[in-house]
């Protein structure tokens, strides 16, 4: 009798769509592949295909053992892990930069998408497939309704597009959503920018903290003085009523920089307040 799918997990069943993931992938021919998940197997053997090897993360010890009976151990290494504990560096020291590739869990995206930030120092690329909501955010422009936190965080670590969406018929069992496929390459643009990627990062959780507020009044809610927040503003070319949402990062960027060029105007690096000190 065949396993129940647990919490959380709904199996690709589209053959086509396989193709076009693994396929978004690029080249892979000497390439180490990463797939998160695989459940089944039906996008590990497609990648067994065409990969140099392909390293399969799965937590559920019964789906590792079945991955490990259907592939050959020398093209596909089952590491029955969280990926969240994954050493990507690790795993790209012996063939260069990694393609990723997965079905995200619904319940832990986010958590997923920064350690793959995290990490990026070890990845070329992921295909990832998410809730359709999910992809919708994170590949958001500013001023759009879905760009936000999460939106300016990935797209910090490289470019990431749409790719196509599937409905729910595509899986098993079917989810209550639809699920959309995205590319993202990892090309981080702190040096670009000019910005400290950690500290960066915690003034970012500040400018995103209230959604509904004006990032002026989420910088004086951080600690900074309505005047050295005014000054940073007008000197990055950012209006007064500006939200966050608005803002583009390359403004964002000229604003953290004026801000750490303030005298007075302290932004802690061990804690995501910012300060006058």
């Amino acid at each position: 009798m065949p396993k129940k799918p647990k919490l959380g997990q709904n199996f690709l069943v589209d053959d086509e769509a396989v193709e076009r993931i693994v396929g978004a992938l690029g080249d892979l021919a000497g390439r180490t592949a990463v797939e998160i998940g695989p459940g089944r197997g039906a996008l590990t053997g497609a990648l067994a295909a065409r990969a140099g090897r392909v390293v399969a993360i799965e937590l559920d010890r019964d789906f590792s053992a079945g991955l490990r009976g259907q592939f050959d151990a020398e093209r596909v290494t089952v590491v029955e892990q969280d990926v969240l504990q994954f050493d990507f560096a690790a795993a790209a020291e012996a063939g260069g930069r990694l393609r990723v590739v997965g079905n995200l869990p619904y319940y832990i995206t986010s958590p997923i998408l920064l350690k793959l930030a995290a990490s990026h120092a070890a990845l070329d690329v992921a295909v990832l497939m998410v809730q359709r909501e999910v992809a919708e955010r994170v590949t958001a422009a500013p001023g759009s309704r879905d760009y936000g936190l999460l939106s300016v965080t990935v797209q910090m670590y490289g470019p990431a597009e749409q790719l196509f969406t599937l409905p729910p018929s595509a899986f098993s069992p079917p989810p209550k959503v639809h699920s959309t496929v995205f590319r993202w390459r990892f090309a981080p643009r702190f040096g670009e920018l000019g910005v400290d990627e950690g500290g960066f990062l915690r003034f970012l959780r500040q400018a995103f903290a209230q959604k509904r507020k004006t990032l002026n009044n989420n910088l004086r809610a951080a600690g900074i003085a309505p005047a050295d927040a005014a000054a940073a503003l007008e000197s990055a070319g950012i209006a007064a009523q500006a939200r966050a949402e608005a803002v583009p990062v390359e403004a964002l960027a000229a604003l953290w920089r004026g801000l750490r060029a303030s005298d007075g105007v302290e932004i802690r690096t061990e804690e995501t307040a910012i300060t006058k000190s």
